[in-house]
């Protein structure tokens, strides 16, 4: 569309759509969200994919460090750990795992490893559990 001023069609669209941050069902019965994003037809790109993983991260980082004081005095490896948790169990599911944050407070990290691995979460997840397990308990990267 040549000559198209996209900050006025924009504007136009954002009033006529009207903006839902959560997902819904449009007058079609299609899943929607944003301003009219048809989710079943048309999903979304890599890119934006990559954007919502990027935001849902800083999120889940601000939310340990303000939930758990000792959280930015963890090594890299071991915080990484602690938010793929969280972004697998939310963050009121990961306050569950109470002996694991207390040994992992205390920087116990093979208490903590083994706290993980008899959990269900571990049994459900698996692979997922052992190689953080191990993360935890070494400060080594093998994710």
């Amino acid at each position: 569309m040549t000559g198209t001023d996209l900050a006025a069609l924009r504007q136009q669209l954002a009033r006529h759509e009207g903006l839902r941050l959560k997902v819904y069902r449009c007058t079609s019965g299609k899943l929607t969200i944003g301003y009219g994003r048809n989710l079943e037809d048309r999903g979304i790109t890599e890119d934006e994919a990559a954007i919502l993983l990027d935001n849902d991260i800083t999120d889940t980082i601000r939310t340990l460090s303000h939930a758990f004081e000792w959280f930015d005095d963890l090594s890299p490896i071991r915080q990484r750990v602690l938010v793929d948790m969280a972004f697998n169990l939310g963050i009121g599911g990961l306050r569950k795992f109470r002996r694991f944050l207390g040994a992992l407070s205390r920087h116990e990290y093979e208490a903590a490893a083994q706290e993980m691995l008899t959990s269900k979460w571990a049994r459900q997840v698996k692979g997922r559990a052992q190689r953080l397990a191990t993360m935890l308990e070494t400060g080594l990267d093998v994710a």
